[in-house]
C-alpha cells in the first residue's frame, strides 16, 4: 500500500445535528468538511465507548459510568438514562430477586436494534469472571451477577428493559453442574436481523442472545427460558513461566456476520469462525461450539499474529504474540479485515488465511475500531494512542488526522456505519484521553 493525502471531501451533516460546539475541555477540530461532533454541551456524555443507531434514526451513546445516552431524531440535546431509570447491569438470583450490594454501571457498548430499541453491554464488577468459583467466604452474587446485557426501547413513560443474564444454570452444562458464570462485561454487541440472532463478545468467550427475548427473571439460567446460548471460545493451551499449563482466552472484540448468519470472531488470542447457521442443523450451538474448540477444529483457531510455538508446542509466556483484536470488518468479497490493539491490520481471506498485513510497523499500527464504509467499500480504522482515523479506499492509505486536528488525539473506541445511500453515515465515538480531555460522538457524512 502507499500513503495518500489526507483531504477528505464531502457534503454537510444532517440539519438536525449541525454545528460543531464544543465545551471548553474538549478539543475543536478545524476544516473537518462533512463532519459533526457532539459534546457535553449538547448533553453528550465526558466519555464516548460506543455509538450506535437503531432503526427508527435514534442515536445511543455508551457513555461509561455516566450510563446511556439518547439523541432523538430532531432533537437539540440528549437524554440521559441510569440506573434510576431502570438499567439492570447485574443479573438475577435463583428466586428472581435481586444481589445484595451496591450495584456498579458502566455502559461499554451498544447496538442499534429495530426502531427505538438498543442492545447495551456492560461492565461487570472486580473479579466477575472468577468470583463465582471462589470460596463460599469470598463468593459473592453482587459479583459474579454483574455486568451482561440490556434490551431497552422506548416507552411513551421512558423506557423498558429486559436483562439478559448471559450464564448457565445448575445442569445445564454436563463438565459444570452447579452452573456457569464467566461472561460478565460486554466489550461488542451486534444485531443480525437478517437471521435473527443478537450477538455478544465479551470477556472470556461470546455468546448468542435472542433478540426477541421478553426476559424471565426465575429462569435460573435453564436454556428453554434465558433467551442467551452461551458461551465458546476458540482457546488454547498455554503454559506459565512454571510450566503449569491453562485455557488461554479473552476480550473477543471482534465480531463481523457473515451473509450465510455465521460468525468471525476475535480474541486476545485466536480468531475463528462460529459455524452457528451452516453445521447440519442450523442454530445448533453446541454443536458450533465443536467446531471452534475440539482437537479436530485446530485449523479454526486461527493465529493471526503467530505465536512463536503453536498451539500443539503448548506456548509459554516468551512464546506468545498475543493478537488482541480489536476489530473485525466483513468486505464484499468474503475476506475480513482484523485490526489489532498492539499489531496494526491483517486480511483474511474467505477461509480464514491471513493474505496481507498493514500499518504494522507505522505509528498508527494500535488499532483501537474497525467499520466498512457501505459507500464505496473502504476500511475505517480508529486508532487508540493519536492518529484519530485511517482510512483505505483501494490501495490508499489516508490520514484524516489533518482534518480532525487536536480531535485526532483522542482514542477511538468504536465505529460503526448507519444508513445507506446518500443517507449513511460514519458514527464514530471519541472517548476521553489519559489528561482528562472530554470525548465527542463524530458523525460522517461526506464522501
Amino acid at each position: 500500500m502507499r500513503w495518500g493525502g489526507g483531504v477528505v471531501v464531502g457534503g454537510l451533516a444532517a440539519a438536525l445535528l449541525c454545528g460543531n460546539e464544543f465545551s471548553e475541555d474538549v478539543p475543536r477540530p478545524s476544516g473537518a468538511a462533512g463532519w459533526t461532533f457532539l459534546g457535553p454541551e449538547r448533553g453528550a456524555p465526558h466519555e464516548v465507548l460506543s455509538v450506535s443507531e437503531d432503526a427508527g434514526g435514534n442515536l445511543w451513546v455508551a457513555g461509561g459510568e455516566e450510563g446511556l445516552f439518547l439523541l432523538r431524531p430532531g432533537a437539540a440535546t440528549f437524554e440521559r438514562f441510569t440506573l434510576a431509570d431502570g438499567l439492570r447491569p447485574y443479573g438475577y438470583l435463583p428466586d428472581g430477586s435481586d444481589p445484595v450490594g451496591p450495584k456498579y454501571l458502566k455502559v461499554l457498548s451498544v447496538a442499534g436494534g429495530p426502531s427505538g430499541t438498543v442492545f447495551v453491554g456492560y461492565a461487570g464488577q472486580g473479579a466477575c469472571e472468577d468470583n463465582y468459583y471462589a470460596s463460599s467466604r469470598e463468593r459473592n452474587p453482587n459479583i459474579y451477577k454483574s455486568g451482561d446485557a440490556d434490551k431497552v426501547t422506548l416507552t411513551s413513560t421512558g423506557i423498558r428493559v429486559v436483562h439478559y443474564d448471559i450464564s448457565s444454570g445448575p445442569g445445564v452444562v454436563s463438565d459444570e453442574a452447579g452452573g456457569r458464570e464467566k461472561i460478565c462485561s460486554v466489550l461488542r454487541i451486534v444485531w443480525d436481523p437478517q437471521h435473527g440472532n443478537l450477538w455478544f463478545g465479551a470477556n472470556h468467550a461470546f455468546a448468542w442472545g435472542d433478540p426477541d427475548f421478553q426476559g424471565s427473571p426465575t429462569c435460573n439460567g435453564q436454556r428453554h427460558c434465558s433467551g442467551v446460548g452461551e458461551h465458546t471460545h476458540p482457546y488454547i493451551t498455554a503454559k506459565d513461566a512454571t510450566g503449569h499449563q491453562f485455557r488461554l482466552t479473552d476480550a473477543y472484540y471482534g465480531i463481523a456476520v457473515r451473509p450465510d448468519g455465521d460468525v468471525w470472531f476475535g480474541g486476545a488470542n485466536r480468531t475463528t469462525r462460529f459455524r452457528y447457521m451452516t453445521v447440519k442443523t442450523p442454530r445448533d450451538f453446541e454443536d458450533a461450539r465443536k467446531k471452534s474448540e475440539t482437537r479436530s477444529a485446530m485449523a479454526n483457531r486461527i493465529d493471526v499474529w503467530p505465536d512463536r510455538v503453536d498451539e500443539v508446542g503448548i506456548p509459554g509466556p516468551l512464546d506468545r504474540v498475543d493478537d488482541n483484536v480489536s476489530g473485525l470488518a466483513l468486505m464484499p468479497d468474503g475476506s475480513v479485515w482484523v485490526g489489532s490493539f498492539a499489531w496494526g491490520l491483517a486480511r483474511m481471506d474467505a477461509s480464514g488465511v491471513v493474505r496481507q498485513y498493514a500499518l504494522g510497523s507505522s505509528p498508527w499500527r494500535y488499532v483501537s475500531a474497525l467499520a466498512r464504509d457501505p459507500s464505496d467499500d473502504s476500511l475505517w480504522v480508529g486508532h487508540r494512542w493519536g492518529g484519530g482515523i485511517t482510512r483505505l479506499k483501494g490501495e490508499r492509505v489516508i490520514s484524516l488526522a489533518p482534518e480532525l486536528g487536536a480531535i485526532a488525539g483522542l482514542p477511538v473506541w468504536d465505529i460503526q456505519s448507519a444508513g445507506t445511500g446518500s443517507q449513511r453515515r460514519l458514527l464514530v465515538a471519541f472517548g476521553r484521553d489519559e489528561y482528562g480531555h472530554d470525548g465527542a460522538v463524530g458523525i460522517y457524512q461526506g464522501e
